[in-house]
């Protein structure tokens, strides 16, 4: 099993993302699931996979040419994948995992889950995502999702999706049983 992490370029303010990235890299390599992130040695992207190169796991990066200067492509790895742009990067990392984790990070980070999650919706891919709300980085997020509910523009079984936990253990293990849904956009 693989699982892909969205996470940021940056490290946030104080430890505590950097701290979460760690544990989350631990933690997939503890458990023989591999490790697909965006490639870069930068920000919690390099703290996630150093943190699981360190305990023995197996990472592979997807990062465009452009960005292999500028987030410094990670040159340790058990696999980099040098690609032509950022779609070309998203549907890599897609094909090379079996779900989706996402981390606090930026635009960046939210551009790739809200792809992935529409995918879900779409019936384009069938695998589990999740988020690791650290300190409530989602809270605004997740009350954004509920409005969406409201007004009649995400279907409830959509929002559900999307398993979110403070716990990276917790979104692991929710993986391991999970079953897609039946439902797609269009039913």
């Amino acid at each position: 099993m693989r699982i892909c992490v969205f996470c940021g370029s940056a490290t946030g303010n104080g430890t505590r993302y950097a701290e979460a990235a760690a544990a989350l890299g631990e933690l997939l390599a503890g458990r023989g699931i591999g490790l697909v992130y965006g490639g870069a040695k930068v920000g919690t992207m390099g703290i996630l996979a150093d943190a699981a190169l360190a305990a023995g796991g197996e990472v592979i990066g997807v990062i465009p040419e452009k960005l292999m200067t500028v987030e410094v492509g990670h040159d340790a790895l058990t696999e980099l994948h040098v690609v032509a742009d950022m779609h070309e990067r998203k549907a890599k990392m897609a094909e090379l995992c079996d779900g989706f984790i996402a981390l606090p990070g930026g635009a960046g980070t939210l551009e790739e889950l809200f792809e992935v999650w529409t995918w879900a919706q779409l019936g384009i891919h069938a695998k589990p995502i999740g988020l690791v709300d650290v300190g409530g980085y989602y809270a605004p997020l997740r009350s954004f999702v509920e409005h969406m509910v409201s007004e009649g523009f995400l279907r409830a079984e959509h929002r559900d999706l999307l398993f979110v936990d403070t716990e990276p253990a917790a979104l692991v293990d929710a993986f391991a049983t999970w079953k897609p849904s039946s439902v797609d956009k269009w039913t």
